[in-house]
């Protein structure tokens, strides 16, 4: 049996773009993706701390060292700019390894570094 368990988590970062015109997805600095092992098209999850807002899209990686986080396509509706977020990827595995498992989290300051 495998279960899903949190992976990687990115807590209270903020939103430095929406754009509402591009294709879809998050774009995130491939810094912060990789402090938290995210692959680009990565599956993940974002809450927004203003509304309550979640939303499930995939990563694409963002200029490495540039704080950016970008809400793209329709779901910048629902997440602005300067908004707090929360990303989140989950991963499924046997439950003796979940056990294991410890999960890779960092919390950024206001500017997205950490």
């Amino acid at each position: 049996m495998f279960i899903t368990v949190l992976k990687s988590k990115i807590h209270n970062a903020f939103i430095t773009e929406a754009n509402i015109d591009y294709i879809g997805s998050i774009t995130i600095d491939e810094n912060l993706m990789n402090a938290v092992n995210i692959i680009e098209g990565e599956q993940v999850h974002v809450v927004n701390h203003r509304n309550g807002e979640r939303l499930i899209t995939y990563v694409i990686k963002g200029k490495k060292g540039s704080k950016e986080i970008c809400m793209n396509g329709p779901a910048a509706l629902k997440i602005s700019k300067g908004d707090k977020v929360i990303i989140i990827s989950y991963a499924q595995m046997a439950i003796d390894d979940a056990k294991k498992f410890n999960p890779q989290i960092i919390f950024p300051k206001a500017d997205n570094t950490f």
